[in-house]
């Protein structure tokens, strides 16, 4: 039973990454060091402790400690020390300190959301989304990191460790998915009252379905002539996000291009449903406290369902 919380879409003992498994490797050798020190100390207990016809000589108390309290675990931790050191570099990759910030997906913490920025390549252009990141794998991707406001901490467990997120600094980091999937990732830095609804789906996707996904994104969406597609201009809806080909870029809140896309609303807190959606823009608040969205309750449920159903069906 207790094996049962070592997998699934956010744990680090299932790691789907290049830098995960390095880590997931120095946890079972420290695990194993330890356990040999401790088994060791408990053998020299119980040797110690049983009954012996004739007391110990001094020569031979302190041989047994010279070799069994100073010797063995002295060569134990710097046998552990060497391996953790050697394999840092695979744990966090010296080439990214070096990457070009304009080349990496930048990735800016927000209360509480995610504005993830792609730039241009294989001949795309730059585009933005939010609350989702796409990787290609087998491939190594470097990130750029920053906050908006308070500290965030950028952590996906199954791909690699940690990394803060501080306004006005930009950190830099990089991961290298080695198995496709849909993975989650928690803001691991306490922002605020909605920290723990604070979270971003990672889909790790083959190379060429990658960019594909790409070319998509930075066409956008085209126009629809559906009703709540008016009523999302009507309403103002566009002065803080945006929708690629069809409003300005998005200023204050996420971007919702391909919205329909994505696994959840509000940045990992619920299934990305009509219901859901509709929910989220009649009371932010009630589904996300702290949220810096404003109600929009006045609205009828009709006109409210309208938008909805129209953010779901860009795909």
């Amino acid at each position: 039973m207790p094996l049962s919380g070592c997998s699934g879409v956010q744990s680090a003992l299932a790691p789907a990454g290049e830098e995960a498994a390095a880590i997931y490797q120095l946890l079972l050798v420290m695990v194993l060091g330890g356990a040999l020190v401790w088994f060791a100390v408990v053998g020299l207990l119980l040797h110690a402790a049983r009954r012996r016809e004739t007391s110990w000589t001094e020569e031979q108390a302190g041989r047994l400690i010279l070799l069994g309290g100073v010797a063995f675990p002295v060569v134990v931790l710097l046998a552990l020390l060497a391996y953790a050191v050697w394999l840092m570099p695979v744990i966090r990759p010296w080439f990214a300190q070096q990457a070009p910030e304009q080349g990496m997906i930048e990735v800016t913490g927000e209360q509480f959301w995610w504005r993830i920025r792609y730039p241009a390549a294989d001949g795309t252009p730059a585009f933005e989304t939010a609350n989702e990141l796409r990787l290609p794998a087998g491939e190594r991707t470097a990130f750029a990191l920053k906050a908006a406001d308070v500290i965030h901490s950028f952590w996906i467990p199954v791909l690699g460790g940690k990394m803060d997120m501080i306004r006005g600094r930009t950190n830099i980091s990089s991961l290298l998915p080695t198995k496709t999937g849909v993975f989650r990732a928690p803001c691991a830095e306490f922002c605020g009252t909605s920290h723990a609804l604070m979270a971003f789906s990672v889909i790790v996707m083959e190379s060429a379905d990658y960019k594909t996904w790409r070319r998509a994104q930075a066409s956008g969406n085209a126009p629809s002539d559906h009703e709540g597609e008016r009523l999302f201009a009507y309403h103002g809806c566009a002065g803080c996000h945006g929708i690629r080909s069809m409003t300005p870029a998005a200023s204050l809140g996420p971007d919702l291009t391909s919205f329909g896309q994505r696994q959840t609303v509000g940045a990992g807190t619920l299934a990305n449903t009509v219901e859901n959606v509709a929910r989220f823009i009649r009371n932010p608040q009630t589904v996300k406290p702290g949220a810096k969205m404003p109600t929009f309750d006045m609205l009828p449920d009709t006109e409210i369902t309208a938008i909805a159903d129209y953010l779901v069906g860009l795909k």
